[in-house]
């Protein structure tokens, strides 16, 4: 792992899909898992509300036109979240990766890196933890976009679940990483359940969603 190789001012979200995908194939240790996971996220954000920029204006579907406008909103809010989200996982990595580095030949120094290290996990298991409140909330709106909008989109509504709980899982893998190595039992139990509740909520959503799109395509 060579440090000298992540940009801190890189803009991961900034970037092609062409080369996003070349760094995140390449040697470097980020992007990784954690950013790509409010990438896919955002993903499923944006499809969402493309379902319901395919409903609204529709004759048939004016009874829930409010509702729509109103998940649409929050849709894009919540995709602008994500896209914020790819680019501050790999800065929470970084530091966590340099405190690794940091002296342990004396006492003093072995105290001063457990107390760097204690932090710099906390920070990295925060954005995934963030990246599973903001798929939490997209969870809700999805559901809705799938329910009630267009027909011709139904199948843009399940890819957008399916993609909402591989997002979800991969975030939560990224917080138990972190969590694990805590010193502060209390802390990392807290914030793993939490982690763990929102990855239930999205996955058993997610689930739904698809297994109800499917039907309704068979």
């Amino acid at each position: 792992m060579q440090l000298s190789e992540v940009d801190m001012s890189e803009n991961y979200a900034g970037m092609s899909l062409e080369v996003y995908a070349s760094e995140l194939a390449s040697e470097k240790p980020a992007p990784g898992g954690g950013g790509t996971a409010a990438y896919v996220g955002a993903l499923a954000a944006a499809l969402g509300r493309m379902v319901g920029c395919l409903t609204v204006g529709k004759k048939k579907y004016a009874a829930v036109e409010e509702r729509m406008l109103e998940e649409m909103e929050k849709a894009k809010a919540l995709k602008d979240r994500l896209v914020e989200l790819v680019d501050e996982d790999p800065k929470a990595f970084v530091p966590l990766s340099k405190a690794y580095g940091l002296p342990r030949g004396t006492e003093e120094e072995i105290a001063k890196r457990n107390e760097v290290l204690e932090g710099c996990l906390k920070d990295a298991a925060g954005v995934p933890l963030e990246i599973l409140r903001s798929l939490g909330e997209l969870s809700d709106s999805i559901a809705f976009f799938a329910e009630n909008g267009s027909a011709l989109a139904v199948s843009d509504a399940g890819c957008a679940a399916a993609l909402l709980e591989a997002a979800a899982k991969s975030a939560l893998l990224n917080v138990l990483i972190n969590t694990r190595l805590m010193k502060d039992a209390e802390t990392a139990a807290a914030i793993a359940a939490e982690a763990e509740e929102l990855e239930e909520k999205c996955g058993a959503a997610g689930r739904e969603i698809y297994a109800a799109v499917l039907g309704r395509l068979k």
